[in-house]
């Protein structure tokens, strides 16, 4: 059975990317040096979720460079686009708007947030 392209990154995962969008493409022991930081993670789980987000291509590796270097496959904005749209089609049927209306109804939106969220439907709205 073929890996589906739109596989979407477990949270050590995006734990992971986030370290490679923070510091740019890197060897293992530097991606494992901040995770170890982190989560106090053995070296070889670092070259295990290495190698499982290689076949995922969540991040490619550069075989060229000695030691291997890997980087993201995807920027964050296109990682963050791709989850955001499996939520909406998952959780919200689709609908955007429902997720937006959730959102702000959370009660976590800033003052400043919500202005946001006006600015741009009017804009939206060509006014």
């Amino acid at each position: 059975m073929a890996k589906s392209r739109a596989t979407q990154p477990t949270a050590v995962e995006l734990q992971m990317l986030r370290i490679l969008w923070e510091l740019g493409p890197s060897p293992v022991r530097e991606i494992h040096a901040r995770l170890n930081a982190d989560k106090g993670t053995n070296y070889s789980t670092t070259v295990k979720m290495l190698s499982v987000m290689l076949e995922k291509r969540l991040v490619r590796r550069d075989e060229n460079e000695s030691p291997h270097i890997y980087r993201p496959a995807l920027t964050r904005e296109a990682t963050g686009k791709r989850m955001l749209s499996d939520l909406i089609e998952k959780v919200y049927g689709g609908s955007a708007m429902s997720l937006v209306l959730q959102a702000l109804s959370s009660g976590k939106a800033s003052r400043q947030e919500i202005e946001e969220a006006r600015k741009l439907l009017d804009e939206m709205e060509g006014k």
